[in-house]
């Protein structure tokens, strides 16, 4: 028997240092009820990644699931987008040796 369709939501990785779970922050933009400028609410989310493949940074596509423990409603679906690694961002200058130039 079917209990309705499930819950789903697409949000980026924050976190991934727990083993087969990550944090997930979604964001939604709102506009307030009485002045109505935009408000963007961040709701948090921790999901099972039963393979560890999410790293910080990525975009993914979560599903609602059977409680799984405590916090753990959700489960990754599908990783939607690959973040960058961190090298490719900075510059040479910024890597350097991490010693003090004097």
């Amino acid at each position: 028997m079917r209990r309705g369709k499930a819950k789903t939501k697409v949000g980026v990785v924050t976190s991934n240092k727990m083993n087969k779970t990550v944090v997930i922050d979604v964001t939604q933009i709102m506009s307030h009820s009485r002045y109505g400028k935009p408000i963007k609410r961040i709701s948090r989310f921790k999901a099972h990644d039963e393979k560890n493949d999410c790293r910080i940074g990525d975009k993914v596509f979560i599903i609602e699931t059977r409680p799984l423990s405590r916090t753990k409603r959700w489960r990754v679906g599908k990783i939607l987008e690959r973040a960058s690694p961190l090298e490719d961002e900075l510059p040479k200058e910024v890597l350097g040796d991490g010693g003090n130039e004097g």
